[in-house]
């Protein structure tokens, strides 16, 4: 359900997609993250690390009544701190969304779907 805000000079309509791909891009900057990866791997392949421009395949959004739940699905680094990387995501998703759709965001839930051993 896309979010729907009235200003001065008219509406503004923000898909669930772009709010997607605010999440994946702050996401994909945190130390310790590979990438992210499908919500679905049946359908778009096991694993498979998405490019900048699919990010919104690997990010759920709900939103209920103007307040947003998020749920990322990511690859970690291999001997990293899980429930570090884990942490610092959360925070710098919820901080980038506030800040750039100036909404509250009652949870960012991460998924960690694998581990990966970068060179």
């Amino acid at each position: 359900m896309p979010i729907n805000k009235t200003t001065g000079y008219g509406q503004i309509r923000i898909s669930d997609n772009a709010i997607a791909s605010i999440a994946g891009s702050a996401v994909i900057e945190c130390y310790g993250v590979v990438g992210v990866t499908p919500k679905n791997p049946i359908k778009d392949g096991f694993n498979d690390l998405l490019k900048k421009e699919n990010y919104s395949k690997g990010v759920i959004v709900r939103n209920k009544n103007g307040i947003l739940d998020i749920d990322l699905f990511i690859i970690v680094c291999y001997g990293v701190k899980i429930s570090e990387v884990v942490n610092e995501a959360q925070k710098r998703v919820k901080y980038n969304l506030e800040k750039t759709l100036n909404m509250d965001i009652n949870s960012v839930n991460v998924y960690v779907e694998g581990i990966k051993v970068v060179d």
